[in-house]
């Protein structure tokens, strides 16, 4: 017995050596790797060695960077029609020959800023619904697959198997029977209730279904830590969603843990249709395998009668621009009135807590809408702690109290929304593919200024008072909570 004590004590020292060795070579690898990011960098470090040996893991599964793979490819063709149309329309633009609103005209910085920096091409002839309510949602959606003729492009982060899921999936099938071309694209994390033996039907009905970077091994995924998280629809070329709203009985309110879900999608017609189309077939070649060519008309004017202003502005870690995170920075530097914002997360870099804070400091009016419950404990702790930081600079904060805010939205002036799949924290910016709909149009912005304000009688407002009287324990979690929030 003494012998395999003896045994055991020196197999587990010689394995906490190990580990320790492996712990500082890591360690001295991450600053070399994370130099651009020392923040990041004291993060892996401190997980490192709190945590060894799980800490390890974490690393290999979350760590990697994949912002030099060519995630996305455009054919010779494809970009030079890209190029052509933007140079295009830049040029008129800036020499005065493209007929545009008077609110894009105030933001023609912003306009071009994401023309040039994210290559989002600019549209003026649409329509747009705004659709809070999951019931609403789902009702629209359903109406206009059910009055699909040609295709449907459906792109979610999360599809569950309830009855919600089976209920789209039942609709997606009987489309797909009567010859119209469905294809179905979710990210292999957030449709893991989703597998091919549960879409038999749908297959055999000539529906086409692709996960999103799915992994080799089912229960072994190295890009665990980039997501796409975007909720994108199109169907027919002529109708197309974009927002914050998943598939599940949680997104209609009716799931006990959360409540009522307050979230934000916004329903298109009009010539932006064929950006939102065009994102999910880069997303879908990508997954597929599949070479669906890009439209050769891609920019060309589509038949509408709506004058609403857009541009589709999508990002993700094959790039290290962040080009969502420009155009939030863009909004919020060229506000003089106001900036709303409603985000279920809310963990930003310096560089957008600073921009906040120098509004609020300049008289801009800022608010800030979160949630009253967590959806991931120490992004909840760690959302708590910023917001305190943005009141203390004369920002106000309010606290969603009717149910789950997971909306992701922001006004500036009532004249410009952005309103999308990207939250206000550091994975939306940089590790998770995300796109956003940028929409210049007083009356829309004023009517969702309206329902902001609406909402607020729901909220409760976080003051300095009211933070700085939070528990010892709750100050140690947020403590903890922003440590980490380079990885969070």
């Amino acid at each position: 017995m003494r012998e395999v004590l003896t045994w055991l004590h020196d197999w587990g020292t010689s394995t906490v050596v190990i580990l320790c060795i492996i712990n500082f070579i890591i360690a001295v690898g991450i600053i070399f790797i994370e130099r651009k990011n020392p923040p990041a960098a004291l993060a892996w470090i401190f997980v490192l060695f709190i945590f060894p040996g799980f800490g390890i893991v974490c690393y290999i599964l979350l760590s990697q960077n994949i912002s030099r793979q060519r995630v996305f490819r455009l054919s010779k063709n494809e970009e030079y029609f890209a190029r052509k149309a933007l140079r295009q329309q830049i040029s008129d633009m800036s020499q005065g020959l493209y007929a545009y609103s008077d609110e894009a005209y105030t933001w023609r910085d912003m306009v071009r800023l994401n023309q040039t920096y994210s290559g989002a091409y600019y549209t003026q002839d649409n329509k747009m619904k705004v659709m809070t309510d999951g019931i609403d949602f789902m009702t629209s959606l359903y109406q206009d697959i059910e009055q699909a003729k040609d295709n449907v492009n459906i792109e979610f982060y999360i599809i569950k198997y309830d009855e919600v899921g089976k209920k789209l999936l039942s609709l997606l099938e009987k489309k797909a029977r009567e010859g119209v071309e469905v294809r179905l694209l979710i990210d292999a994390v957030g449709g893991r209730e989703i597998w091919e033996r549960r879409l038999t039907g749908f297959i055999e009905a000539g529906g086409k279904f692709a996960f999103f970077f799915r992994p080799k091994l089912r229960m072994i995924n190295l890009k665990l830590n980039y997501r796409n998280h975007r909720k994108l629809v199109t169907i027919d070329g002529r109708v197309g969603y974009i927002g914050g709203f998943n598939i599940g009985r949680e997104y209609l309110g009716r799931k006990k843990k959360f409540g009522y879900w307050r979230d934000t999608h916004l329903r298109f017609t009009g010539g932006c249709v064929r950006d939102i189309d065009t994102r999910f077939l880069l997303d879908w070649r990508t997954a597929s395998g599949e070479n669906v060519p890009l439209a050769a008309a891609w920019y060309e004017p589509a038949e509408s009668d709506g004058n609403i202003g857009v541009q589709i502005v999508s990002s993700g870690p094959d790039s290290s621009k962040e080009e969502i995170k420009r155009a939030y920075m863009k909004m919020i530097t060229t506000a003089r009135r106001n900036v709303y914002i409603q985000t279920p997360y809310f963990v930003p870099d310096q560089s957008i807590l600073e921009s906040l804070k120098m509004a609020a400091q300049s008289g801009v009016d800022v608010r800030l809408m979160i949630p009253c419950m967590p959806d991931h404990m120490f992004v909840y702790w760690a959302t708590y702690s910023y917001a305190a930081e943005l009141v203390n600079s004369g920002g106000r904060v309010f606290v969603y109290d009717k149910g789950f805010l997971h909306s992701k939205l922001m006004i500036a002036d009532g004249e410009v929304i952005s309103c999308g799949s990207a939250n206000f924290d550091r994975r939306s910016f940089s590790l998770n593919f995300e796109s956003n709909a940028f929409v210049y149009d007083k009356k829309e912005a004023e009517r969702m200024e309206a329902i902001f304000e609406k909402d607020m009688r729901d909220c409760h407002e976080l003051t300095k008072r009211l933070y700085e009287s939070r528990s010892l324990w709750i100050k140690f979690k947020e403590s903890i909570s922003r440590l980490l929030s380079d990885l969070l």
